[in-house]
């Protein structure tokens, strides 16, 4: 337990470190033409759909760096002690807010940069996911997310702020209650029951077959 927990530990302090690492180097580059945020994500443009990946990496400033770490390890840590296979859960949620920002952000001219919406991603997926999965540890989780992060829903709203991606905020919660819904919720188990031999999909190729109807 404690070799499991120190892993984890080590696994999220490594993810967070690599974007203290980007701002520490961005540093003398901003003092530069050639600043790393200009690779943030650009609704609807070629060039800003690197920043689907780059987005969680880049921080405008020293104050949004700190702001976003603390939570981001709080929540890191929760994942990884509750839900198998994280770092894919991470990639996931990053590409899908990320995914659906780039699609649907209001201002082609704005480039979102920081790791909030992956925050929200966390945060609205942890929440979800104790509300379906029903085990009492994701439960615990879910009403500590409530507490300790239940303020940050005022950032889903256009009032957060002139320089506060609230877009990013609003996408990242849809997209981790969706993949919450997925992935734990009634369809999830679903694909874990067949996955595990439990349950055996019904397949027939004759229409009106009485299997259809089961």
């Amino acid at each position: 337990m404690k070799l499991q927990l120190k892993k984890n530990l080590l696994s999220v302090l490594a993810f967070v470190g690599l974007i203290w690492a980007v701002y520490l180097i961005n540093l003398p580059l901003k003092l530069s033409d050639y600043n790393l945020n200009q690779f943030g994500l650009q609704p609807r443009t070629l060039h800003g759909l690197i920043g689907i990946f780059a987005m969680p990496f880049l921080h405008d400033g020293l104050n949004h760096l700190l702001g976003n770490t603390v939570p981001l390890v709080v929540l890191l840590m929760m994942l990884t002690f509750t839900r198998p296979n994280p770092r894919r859960i991470v990639v996931c949620l990053a590409v899908m807010s990320g995914g659906m920002l780039w699609v649907v952000g209001w201002d082609r001219t704005q480039v979102h940069v920081g790791a909030s919406g992956l925050i929200y991603a966390l945060a609205v997926f942890l929440m979800a996911a104790g509300y379906y999965d029903r085990k009492i540890i994701s439960i615990i989780v879910a009403l500590f997310v409530v507490v300790l992060y239940g303020g940050l829903f005022w950032g889903l709203l256009p009032m957060a702020g002139k320089d506060v991606s609230w877009e990013g905020h609003l996408w990242g919660a849809v997209a981790g209650g969706l993949f919450a819904a997925q992935t734990v919720g009634r369809l999830g188990r679903s694909r874990q029951l067949v996955a595990s031999g439990a349950v055996m999909p019904v397949i027939s190729d004759v229409p009106g077959n009485s299997a259809d109807k089961y």
